[in-house]
This record gives C-alpha cells, structure tokens and sequence, in this order.
C-alpha cells in the first residue's frame, strides 16, 4: 500500500512543481462560407409583393369574406385591385 500511496503523492507533487500549463486549444477551421441562393417558387416567379399597414380589424374582416366564400385573401386582393383599376379607366390586369 505504501507504493501506492508514494505513486500518488509523487504525481501530485510533480504536477504542483511543474509550471502551469494550460492545456492548448485546438483551433476550429472556419467554416466555410456558402453563397446564399434565392429559392425562388415556381408560383411566384415574375411577382412582386404588393402590401400595406392596416389595423387588425382589416386582416380579420379580409380572412372572414375570404372563409365565407371559400376563398383566399390573396384571390380577393386582385379581385379588389382589379375593380380599382376599372373605376380609374384602366386595364383589368390584376392575376394570379
């Protein structure tokens, strides 16, 4: 038992005498960097968003008429812009 116990007070002293030493740290590549590509879907190619600000009242009412005619709001904004477009004298060119 006593060469254990010399092993283990031998140890502790050699790594209090020894300068300390910080373990080094590994360094990380960088990573790579990826160019980021725009998905573009196949739906909305040759689109542009068309949007607003309105009050929450507004977005409900809009979802509302659009589940009461089993529709969506994006059908009832081109109906909408479409009757703009003939009250001010121009073409019906709103589309999906």
């Amino acid at each position: 038992m006593s060469n254990s116990l010399q092993a283990v007070l031998n140890r502790v002293k050699s790594e209090t005498t020894e300068p300390d030493r910080k373990p080094e740290k590994k360094r990380q590549p960088a990573p790579k960097k990826v160019k980021s590509t725009k998905v573009q879907k196949t739906g909305r190619s040759h689109t542009v968003l068309i949007g607003g600000h309105f009050s929450p009242e507004v977005s409900k009412q809009l979802r509302i008429i659009a589940a009461e005619e089993g529709t969506t709001n994006q059908a009832l904004l081109e109906q909408a812009l479409n009757l703009l477009f003939t009250k001010k004298g121009k073409k019906r060119i709103a589309e999906l």
